[in-house]
């Protein structure tokens, strides 16, 4: 995986400006530790571990290079949720096009990890900022692995609940659809 090209980077970090404010104050031992606890160490150990920049303009900041083609985020302050994220090449494509709300090309099938659950959010409705009738909005935050495929229409007869006790499908009919698979708690 080349993580060479800023660009992605940098349009994740403008558009992310508003989330995350000014400097983070975290130091890069913890900020590493939590980008780790997202994914199993058989991922996590090997991944290249960035940051979220203090200027959101910026290029999200690397704090140790991997070698296994994985990415780790550390927790966002700025969102309620512990939310690290350990992400596949094609989930960073995927969470490229989300922040800048492009459409993303999803070539094939791509595998993300939340192990730390993440931060409420709508189950239809990939913008939305807090709970409306229509939303189905997830108050728990429940560690899971995501899954994204390149053909949307193979996703058609899973279930769309979430409180369903198993995976389903979040964010369908939209660009942004994909698997979440429940886990169980993950303690690194």
């Amino acid at each position: 995986m080349n993580l060479s090209p800023s660009l992605p980077r940098l349009g994740l970090g403008l558009v992310l400006t508003a989330l995350c404010g000014p400097a983070l104050s975290a130091t890069a031992e913890e900020k590493i530790a939590s980008a780790m606890s997202a994914a199993p160490a058989s991922i996590s150990a090997m991944a290249t571990i960035l940051d979220w920049p203090d200027n959101m303009a910026d290029p999200m900041p690397e704090l140790r290079p991997g070698s296994n083609g994985w990415i780790c985020l550390p927790d966002m302050p700025a969102t309620p949720g512990n939310d690290p994220m350990c992400l596949d090449e094609v989930w960073m494509g995927w969470l490229h096009a989300w922040m800048t709300k492009t459409q993303p090309q999803i070539d094939k099938v791509g595998f993300g990890y939340m192990l730390q659950g993440g931060t409420p959010e709508s189950n239809t409705d990939p913008y939305a900022t807090g709970p409306a009738d229509d939303n189905e909005w997830i108050t728990e935050a429940v560690p899971h692995l995501m899954i994204l495929v390149p053909d949307a229409a193979m996703l058609d007869a899973l279930p769309h609940q979430h409180d369903n006790g198993g995976p389903w499908v979040m964010w369908r009919d939209t660009p942004y659809v994909h698997i979440m698979a429940p886990m169980p708690p993950h303690t690194p």
